[in-house]
């Protein structure tokens, strides 16, 4: 049985990747933030609040496909 807390954290990602899929990045940050609002541990939503960031300040190409490309290390 899933809590309704992690129900609330699976649906706030989820919202949050339809929108990084869009390019929305700011607006997906957002959206992975309130979900550690709701779980701090959240693995996943701090993975993609963290490339959010990325993008906002180097974004990717107009014909990006959604794949993640490590540019630093």
């Amino acid at each position: 049985m899933i809590s309704e807390e992690k129900k609330r954290v699976l649906e706030l990602f989820a919202e949050g990747r339809k929108l990084y899929k869009l390019m929305r990045f700011s607006e997906a940050a957002a959206k992975f933030q309130s979900a550690l609002g709701v779980d701090p541990s959240d693995g996943p939503s701090k993975v993609y609040l963290d490339r959010c960031k990325q993008y906002a300040e180097d974004p990717p190409e107009e014909d990006w496909d959604g794949v993640f490309v490590m540019k630093h290390k």
